[in-house]
C-alpha cells in the first residue's frame, strides 16, 4: 500500500523497486517540501521536478532539518530562487496536473530512502532528502548550493552527525 501512495504521491519509485517493511514513508515536513517543489516547478512552468525545485522547496519548507542546515550557511529562499532562475530561465509554459520527477530528482529520492534505511530510521524526512539531494553532485540542485558558496561536504558531515 504504501509504494502505491509514494508512487501516488512523488512518481519516483522505479517498478519493482524494493521497500523494506520497517519504512513507514515520508515525515510531514518531507512531504510539505516536496509539495512546495511541485509548486515550485509549476511556477518555472517546467515538466517535470528536478532536483533545483527540490532544493527549493525544503527551503520554503522553513522547519525542517534541511532549512535549519541550509539556513546556517547562507542559503535561503531569494538566494536559491535567484540562482536556479539564473541557471534554467523563467517560466517556459504550462506544467501537467501530474507532475513527475527527472531522473536526477528521482536519484536523490532513492538516496534519501538509503541514507534513511543506513541510519535506522522508519521514514524519509527532509534531513534525508538533503543528503540525497548533497550526494547527486553532478544536479542542478547542487550546483546551486556550489555557485551560492556552501561546502557541501562540511554541511553533509554535519547534517550526518545531527542525524545519526
Amino acid at each position: 500500500m504504501w509504494e502505491q501512495l509514494l508512487d501516488r504521491l512523488v512518481g519516483f519509485l522505479p517498478r519493482g523497486f524494493p521497500l523494506p517493511r520497517s519504512l513507514t514513508g515520508f515525515s510531514q515536513k518531507a512531504l510539505t517540501a516536496m509539495q512546495l517543489a511541485q509548486n515550485e516547478t509549476r511556477g518555472f512552468g517546467l515538466q517535470s521536478v528536478g532536483t533545483e525545485q527540490i532544493l527549493l522547496g525544503l527551503i520554503k519548507e522553513r522547519t525542517g532539518m534541511a532549512w535549519q542546515f541550509l539556513n546556517s550557511v547562507g542559503v535561503n529562499w531569494e538566494n536559491a530562487q535567484a540562482e536556479v532562475e539564473k541557471m534554467i530561465g523563467g517560466s517556459r509554459g504550462e506544467t501537467p496536473t501530474e507532475i513527475p520527477l527527472t531522473p536526477g530528482a528521482k536519484e536523490v529520492m532513492e538516496l534519501s530512502l538509503e541514507e534513511s534505511q543506513q541510519l535506522g530510521h522508519y521514514h524519509i524526512d527532509t534531513g534525508h532528502l538533503l543528503l540525497g539531494l548533497l550526494q547527486k553532485h553532478d544536479s542542478v540542485g547542487a550546483t546551486v548550493l556550489e555557485n551560492l558558496g556552501v561546502d557541501r561536504q562540511n554541511l553533509e558531515q554535519r547534517l550526518r552527525q545531527a542525524l545519526g
